[in-house]
């Protein structure tokens, strides 16, 4: 069965696995969970003690209350991912066993963040690092020791990339002929003009 929380495909085993583990604590403590998991995919601190705290009564393992955080990410970062309404989101988690009380408190939780997990999503995906800011300046030859006539423009561009994971600052030089640069600039508002479309 296909599932669109899970980008229309079928569910993942592991998750089908730990659905059970959910439904063993209390949908008031699964929804209190579900606040840490998105502060964790907001970027936020998470409060591991808390989440021990709110699971002791289940009597999980420690490898299951890793599990019901990772399978918590898991779904509330896919169904923000694949802009699924929470709605959608109860009616499949109910289809994979969750009990309704658990799924409509855990969706709840979603609904209020929805959109703020989107554009945290949107910020860091695909992204390694972030463009600082370009420096540029075109250098025009006339002629030279080795050449008597060069007349040729040459750009030099200066990438300043912040490394996202580390917080470093690294300039990446390029030197570009003019027709090199036109074929650049081309492709890159080409590349632009296509990322606008999903936006």
């Amino acid at each position: 069965m296909r599932f669109r929380f899970c980008g229309d495909l079928d569910c993942p085993d592991w998750v089908l696995a730990e659905i059970s583990t959910l439904a063993k604590i209390s949908s008031v403590k699964l929804k209190l969970i579900c606040a840490q998991v998105l502060r964790d995919l907001l970027g936020e601190a998470i409060e591991y003690e808390k989440i021990l705290k709110l699971t002791s009564d289940a009597k999980l393992e420690s490898g299951d209350v890793k599990a019901t955080i990772a399978v918590l990410g898991f779904i509330l970062s896919s169904a923000a991912k694949h802009n699924v309404d929470s709605e959608s989101l109860s009616s499949e988690l109910q289809q994979l066993g969750l009990p309704k009380e658990h799924a409509s408190g855990l969706c709840r939780s979603y609904e209020e963040k929805q959109s703020s997990l989107q554009d945290s999503l949107r910020a860091c995906s695909l992204r390694l690092s972030q463009l600082g800011s370009v420096c540029w300046r075109v250098d025009y030859t006339l002629s030279s020791s080795e050449l008597r006539e060069v007349n040729e423009p040459l750009v030099h561009l200066t990438f300043n990339l912040r490394d996202g994971e580390r917080g470093r600052t690294a300039a990446i030089p390029v030197a570009l002929s003019a027709d090199k640069f036109r074929v650049l600039l081309a492709e890159l508002k080409q590349a632009q003009a296509l990322m606008n479309t999903l936006l």
